[in-house]
Order: C-alpha cells, then structure tokens, then sequence
C-alpha cells in the first residue's frame, strides 16, 4: 500500500470515530429532534398533498405510492429539509453528527424509492422488477454505507486508477472505470427519468377527456414512449461521449435483420398501428376470430388480447387481425339483437297476445326500449304455434345466456297468468291384443328313411 493510501485510510478511520464519539455525547440530543422534526414536517407535507390530488385506485403513483410514506415525494421532502437543518446546526453553535449518518441515507431511500415506482408503474408485469429493484437497493446502501465510513473517495480514486486500453480513442484521454460506472449512472438516471416521463404521459393520456377514443388513446401512448425512449437513448449515448455518427452502420443492419428474420415481428407491430389508427377493432369491441368469440381487453403494438365470457383470454397476433376474417358484433353498432323461441297451443289469439309479450319483455333490465322488442310467428309446429321473440342489449360483453333466462321466465308467467298452454308432443299408444297360441302336445314321431 502507498504512503497516500495509508494517509487517506488513517483519516477516514479517524473520521468514522469521531464520528461514533459526537453520537455518544448528550448533546446529539438536539440532533435527533431536528431529524425527527424533518422526518415529521415531510409526513405532514406530502400527506396535504394527496389529500388535494386524486390518484384513481389503479393507478401506481410515482410521487405519492399506494401510502403517504411510500413514494418519492416522502424521502426527497425530507432529504431537502435534513440539508436544510444541517446548514442551520452550526450557526447555533451545534456540531455536525447525525445529519452525516442521515444525508446518505436519505439519498439512498431517495434513488431507491424513484427507481423502484418507475419500474412498477411502467412495467407492472415484468418478472425481472424484483430483481433489478433488489440490485439497485443493495448498490445504494452499499454506497451510503461507504460514504458514511468515508471509504467512498478512497473507492473512487483506485477506480480512476484502472484505464480501459480497449475504449481509448486517439487524440483523446483514455477512460478509466470510474468513466464507465460515471457513465452507466448517468445512462440509467436519464432512462429512469424517461420512463417516468413516459408514464405520466400514459396515465394522462389514458385518463384524459379530450380523446374520447380509447384507441386514439393507445396510438398516442406507444408513439410517446417510442419518441421518449428513442430522445433518452441518444442523450444517455451522448453523455456517454458515445459518436452517433458510428452507429449510421446500425441502420443496415436493422434493415437487413426485419427483411429476413424480424419481417413478421415487424408486420405485427405495423398491423398493431394500422389496427388503432383504422379503428376497425377497438378495445371494448366483442369479436370472434377462428371460432373464439369474446371481447377485446387491450391492444398492444404486437399482439391483441380477447377476453372470452368464461374467462379465458386468448392472444391474437396483430398480423392475423388484419390478413383474416374478423367478425366484429359491435363495430358500427354496441347493439346486439337476441332470439328467443316458444310455442303456444294452436286456437291461442296471438293478435291480443303479442302485444302482452312486448310489453312484459320490456321490463327485464338489460332489455332496450329502442329498439323494441319484436314477437313474429316464426313456423307453425307439428305441436302448436312457434312464436320468435327479438330484443336489443347494448351490453353483449355481459353474456346473453342471463338476460336469455330471464326474458324466458318472464314470458313463462305471462302464459301461465293468462293459462295458456305450452304445447309438446304427444303420442298415441295402440295396444294390440295378443292372438292365443295352439295347446302345446306329443311331437309327431318321425322314421328316418334310407338305403341299407
């Protein structure tokens, strides 16, 4: 170890038991009350602010969280009114010990906190969150506890210390790996703040009332994050010291790569664009594809999600969408018309009945008054008289199986109210009386004949 290692090592033991002895005097006291005071004024803060935001249930807020003290907003308060406190310690003439113990952990609870709530509220599904939240929470504690024990100066001067040969450019001073891990902090603290941008455009744009397409919606969505991702890519690259000009050669090769093996990936990403833009099939939508019927969930840029009435859910890729026949029930119209069938007895006056059927049908629920419905005398039966009954819902996503029953029920006490029959088949048994059989006797005895 060199002289100047040693030096820096000796003080920053000496910094950390100086440290240690401030915090066992009596007079650290007045430490704790300003940090419980910072601690209690940022709760108050952020709590008056949620009070007046409306977050909706769904929604996973950055600056808020599910609870006062879960978000960002929390820790950064805080974090600004403990720096604020520690500038005030010593013009009233108190030394400076907790706040040093205070500060890197605030800031660690503050990168933590940001890190995790962009992660969850961008990619609420990845499999991968836990394990990068992780990482990072044991990286920030690790550095706060570096810099707690004045160890992290020491760390970053041996990082400088170390040239990486193979990234040197010429006319131009050669990177080291303090460079590198300098510029991998700063490519993910912009990409961060990107996909932090890029979620409160979504929320605004999904929950906003100008468009009232939810499609529309969708479009402007993935064109914002695509745009964002794309401008926080180039600025993470160029804070790097990364030439963009090098990577002109990239765009061949993404040519190349979507002519060969990308082509349908990119199909189904364009058939996902044209899909939102053409509103042919909108989120809400009851559709049947290949003999799967059930209602579109969610449109995503490559592949479309359908939602049977049973729960299951199919994914549909957005190419097929548009290269096959879709059956759209509800493209120009939500309205659904349902059919029903039931027979009364031939001799019934069906002219005073179908008025009395329309109007009992009406009085289910789910059942629309405009359009009405409609009875026909659709086949006269080999038992009686088939009556078609049709009515509208506007809500077809909700199944027609219940509003089928309970149209039937109502039409099943009408005719028993009014007794009338409802026919079925009958049949008539013809018994035919046995004929008696001859008195059972000796067999005749029979010779067999033949030629001796």
């Amino acid at each position: 170890m060199s002289s100047s290692n040693a030096l820096n090592h000796t003080l920053s033991l000496s910094e950390l038991e100086s440290l240690l002895t401030m915090l066992s005097r009596p007079r650290a006291l007045v430490e704790v009350g300003m940090v419980v005071a910072c601690l209690a004024l940022s709760w108050l803060i952020v709590h008056g602010i949620s009070r007046r935001m409306t977050v909706s249930p769904g929604h996973q807020s950055v600056l808020l969280g599910q609870r006062v003290f879960d978000g960002v907003l929390f820790p950064v308060i805080a974090l600004l009114l403990a720096l604020g406190a520690r500038r005030l310690m010593p013009l009233i003439g108190e030394p400076v010990a907790l706040f040093r113990l205070v500060i890197p952990i605030l800031l660690s609870l503050v990168v933590i906190r940001l890190v995790a709530r962009v992660l969850r509220a961008t990619m609420p599904e990845s499999g991968g969150i836990r394990l990068l939240e992780r990482t990072v929470s044991w990286f920030a504690w690790l550095g706060s506890i570096l810099w707690i024990a004045g160890l992290l100066p020491l760390l970053l001067d041996e990082l400088d210390r170390y040239p990486l040969t193979f990234l040197a450019k010429k006319g131009q001073p050669t990177p080291t790996v303090y460079d590198l891990l300098i510029g991998a902090l700063q490519v993910g603290g912009v990409m961060i703040v990107v996909l932090w941008l890029s979620s409160v455009a979504e929320s605004r744009l999904l929950r906003g009332k100008a468009v009232v397409d939810l499609s529309m919606r969708k479009i402007a969505v993935n064109l914002t994050r695509t745009l964002l991702l794309v401008v926080g890519a180039m600025v993470s690259l160029n804070m790097v010291g990364l030439d963009l000009s090098a990577l002109s050669w990239l765009g061949g090769a993404v040519g190349v790569g979507l002519g060969f093996g990308l082509q349908k990936i990119a199909a189904n990403y364009v058939s996902g664009f044209m899909i939102l833009a053409e509103r042919s099939l909108r989120i809400g939508d009851m559709v049947k594809v290949d003999n799967f019927e059930g209602r579109i969930s969610d449109i995503k840029t490559r592949y479309t999600v359908i939602r049977a009435l049973n729960g299951r859910e199919a994914i549909v890729p957005n190419e097929s969408l548009i290269t096959t026949r879709v059956e759209n029930l509800s493209l120009a119209d939500p309205q659904v018309n349902v059919t029903t069938v039931v027979q009364v007895a031939y001799g019934t006056d069906v002219d005073a009945l179908f008025p009395q059927i329309i109007e009992e049908v009406q009085r289910v629920p789910r059942v629309l008054s405009d359009p009405a419905p409609a009875v026909t005398l659709s086949n006269f039966a080999a038992d009686g008289l088939e009556l078609t009954i049709g009515f509208w819902i506007s809500d077809p996503h909700n199944g027609q199986g219940g509003v089928r029953s309970e149209v039937n029920l109502t039409i099943l006490r009408l005719l028993n109210r009014l007794n009338i029959d409802i026919p079925f088949p009958q049949r008539v048994v013809r018994t035919v009386a046995e004929t008696p059989s001859p008195p059972a006797g000796p067999r005749p005895e029979t010779r067999a004949s033949g030629l001796i």
